[in-house]
């Protein structure tokens, strides 16, 4: 079943030809552990424009296309939306019906171009490392950006009927601990990459620990961490609770922040 549940998980979490049966789906709702697993196939898909040849800025184009080429725009939506309701000053009753609606505010649209932005320059700041960090940064970031959905869904509790709801009653915070465990050998893959990569890796004698080499994977489930914690506040306050918007919005958001943060984290280390 977990495999069945996997198939689902692509077919919900990118636009493959696969996992689109009910009996996927159904498997795919009831096993939060299947969207890390996911994340490693997709990650592995993207990160093949880290391999490209040319200038930074054509890196960062090919990363923004491979990505909604491969997923779609419906994770993308879930950005606009939250910035349209993020932009509405009133209870969260307000707010959820902003969510409902197909409209593109100012709100929705500078979050867009945000996530969008960034992502294009975390393609570019890419081209600043060695390619294999490059290659297990992009599939770190996103496995991190399918932990910080499953979490979601885990912890949180939808606003009402739908997808969130669907994946939510199926789930509880023990289903957490296989999402773990799934997503936790991204959190070092930079060091099995191999020290050798560092341009100039630090040992600590006390941990045997290798830095930066570590920290650039492990500081994309840093970002997944925080993003996770803050829309999880933020939907329990301003929406009351977490729906399909605030799923995709958390997947955007951790991918485009884990690259750039593993990026920094190489590059001061």
């Amino acid at each position: 079943m977990v495999l069945t549940a996997l198939r689902g998980a692509v077919g919900f979490l990118s636009r493959l030809p696969v996992g689109r049966s009910a009996t996927a789906w159904e498997a795919f709702g009831a096993r939060p552990v299947a969207f890390p697993l996911a994340g490693w196939l997709l990650g592995g898909l993207v990160a093949t424009t880290t391999l490209l040849p040319g200038p930074a800025a054509t890196r960062g184009l090919a990363l923004v296309a491979v990505v909604y080429l491969l997923t779609g725009p419906t994770h993308a939506d879930g950005v606009a939306d939250l910035g349209d309701a993020a932009a509405v000053h009133g209870a969260p009753a307000e707010r959820r019906t902003v969510l409902r609606d197909s409209d593109l505010g100012a709100g929705g649209a500078l979050a867009l171009a945000v996530v969008v932005g960034g992502l294009f320059t975390a393609g570019m700041a890419l081209a600043s490392v060695p390619t294999l960090i490059a290659v297990v940064l992009v599939v770190a970031s996103e496995v991190a950006a399918k932990t910080a959905m499953a979490t979601l869904v885990c912890l949180g509790t939808a606003t009402h009927e739908g997808l969130a709801s669907a994946l939510t009653a199926t789930t509880t915070a023990r289903d957490l601990p296989p999402v773990v465990v799934a997503a936790a050998p991204a959190a070092v893959l930079a060091w099995l990459a191999g020290g050798a990569t560092s341009p100039a890796p630090t040992v600590s004698a006390a941990t045997g620990a290798v830095w930066p080499v570590v920290g650039v994977t492990s500081a994309a489930f840093l970002a997944a961490g925080v993003v996770v914690a803050g829309l999880l506040w933020w939907a329990r306050d301003r929406l009351g609770g977490v729906n399909g918007d605030v799923f995709g919005a958390a997947n955007e958001l951790t991918r485009v922040l884990a690259i750039h943060t593993g990026v920094v984290v190489w590059t001061l280390g």
